[in-house]
């Protein structure tokens, strides 16, 4: 069995040796988040686009 310091000085050692930065992380946060909602944004924008087409063109039959 480890004794505690042994085990706390490799958990040290292998801490400051592959210690990960998480600088890059918020900015890929913030691109994922603004594609997700530009990806709702064009689907409801779709959606209502063909609504209203079909719409004006149905007035259009029925009128004329």
């Amino acid at each position: 069995m480890q004794s505690p310091q042994a085990v706390e000085s490799l958990f040290r050692m292998a801490n400051t040796r592959f210690h990960l930065s998480e600088d890059g992380q918020d900015l890929l946060e913030y691109g994922l988040l603004a594609a997700l909602i530009a990806i709702v944004a064009i689907g409801a924008v779709t959606a209502v686009g063909q609504t209203i087409y079909s719409v004006f063109w149905q007035t259009i039959a029925t009128n004329f």
